[in-house]
């Protein structure tokens, strides 16, 4: 069963507009939570309901990828908005971002995590060892894995119709109701690790644990010591 992209109009709410993405990175996340997230493939449609983002600021933000420099990897989200920003995990796994602002200014929101709403069948294709409908895409990379996005959809426009990958609105009375958004440290990140800029649906199990970044501890120095002439030890 291939995943060879295709084009297909939307099936939740209305396509979201470019100038719903032009705004801060922080303001475009919360509001993202309950719209769709759609990709078509020769397998079909899979939709995944959003339930959980973070937004990441550019270049006033530790832990984005364009905090140091513009480069070939990251130039996607320096604009302009509604693009998809599609990066590498571990040589393995893909994330899918939604870049923000104008262009020139490189700010995007990460989707971590959301429920399957159309193509569950072909979701549990592509995920056979996820435990329950709930988990099918309750992680970054398990979203993406799903609606089997890959670095093909890097710099896609998800604000057309015809495009392989979109972003919808959330349906008629499907929005996540008042008081019900929370926030709070993003997850993994070992720079700015304690900015509140993840935002989630309270109560909703399809959201992904959080787990704080442990940075990882350098080996300790040993000194190496040979034996002098006069019994005593030569340092490195």
């Amino acid at each position: 069963m291939g995943d060879e992209l295709t084009g297909a109009s939307g099936v939740s709410g209305a396509l979201l507009p470019r100038d719903f993405f032009a705004g801060p990175a922080l303001d475009v996340a919360p509001a993202l939570l309950g719209c769709v997230l759609e990709a078509d493939s020769a397998a079909g449609l899979v939709a995944v309901r959003i339930t959980e983002v973070e937004a990441y600021s550019g270049q006033a933000d530790p832990a984005s990828h364009a905090y140091r420099r513009k480069s070939g990897r990251n130039q996607v989200m320096f604009g302009p908005p509604g693009y998809a920003y599609v990066y590498q995990i571990y040589g393995l796994h893909f994330c899918i971002n939604l870049v923000c602002r104008p262009a020139g200014t490189a700010e995007a929101v990460l989707v971590r995590a959301g429920q399957v709403v159309e193509g569950t069948e072909i979701a549990w294709e592509r995920r056979p060892a996820a435990r329950s409908q709930i988990q099918l895409a309750r992680g970054p990379a398990l979203l993406c894995q799903v609606l089997a996005i890959d670095r093909r959809f890097d710099g896609t426009d998800v604000c057309v119709a015809g495009s392989p990958v979109r972003m919808s609105g959330p349906p008629p009375g499907t929005a996540p109701a008042p008081g019900t958004i929370r926030t709070g440290p993003r997850v993994g990140v070992t720079q700015a690790a304690d900015y509140p800029w993840r935002f989630w649906i309270d109560g909703d199990r399809s959201v992904s644990a959080y787990r704080r970044a442990t940075p990882r501890k350098r080996p300790e120095a040993q000194t190496v010591t040979t034996p002098a002439p006069e019994g005593g030890t030569i340092q490195p």
